[in-house]
């Protein structure tokens, strides 16, 4: 399978909708949502486009494509407006034999690993994009919205073991610019 990786959205329509376009294009069987979907949050300045009534709108007809996890700004509130489970901590996906452990950053994350044997590791919370070999593999895919350390928006692809972080794509980069790409054993 195909998968679109993204975290930290943050009610910003615009960014979504950017990365939804890719979505398409790229032909991706889930997408894969690690947090902070609706609420900007408090720490946070009002991003650009924010319409949490519309990124609703958008997701809610792909809720049978969609696995999402819990953010630190997610709210009981927010289970009530969207057709897919966010409530839980953490997901895990096995892919072609693969564990794939998918969590917002907040209650596991590198330095709080979750118990258990997995292949990769996937968060999000810092808004700074990583991705580390080793097992579990390391991978924080940033955030499309508020991305932090000078970093552009970032999105991350999995396919077949392969993990690639790449910039959010547009117009003028159709499938964003590959950032780093690691293979998992």
């Amino acid at each position: 399978m195909r998968y679109l990786i993204i975290s930290d959205i943050h009610g910003c329509l615009p960014r979504l909708r950017r990365a939804l376009d890719y979505y398409r294009r790229g032909h991706f069987d889930m997408l894969l949502i690690l947090g902070d979907i609706l609420n900007y949050g408090p720490r946070n300045s009002i991003p650009e486009g924010i319409d949490a009534k519309g990124i609703v709108e958008v997701l809610n007809p792909m809720a049978k494509d969609i696995v999402a996890v819990r953010g630190n700004c997610d709210a009981e509130v927010d289970q009530m407006l969207l057709d897919f489970p966010v409530m839980a901590d953490y997901a895990l996906i096995v892919d072609e034999g693969r564990k794939l452990f998918l969590t917002h950053g907040h209650v596991y994350n590198p330095d709080h690993l979750p118990p258990g044997n997995f292949d990769a590791v996937f968060y999000g919370h810092t808004h700074l994009w990583h991705l580390d070999e080793g097992i579990p593999a390391i991978c924080n895919t940033g955030s499309i919205t508020f991305p932090k350390g000078g970093n552009e928006p970032t999105v991350v692809t999995y396919e077949n073991g392969v993990i690639t972080v790449r910039t959010l794509p547009d117009e003028t980069m159709p499938e964003g610019k590959v950032l780093k790409t690691i293979t998992l054993p």
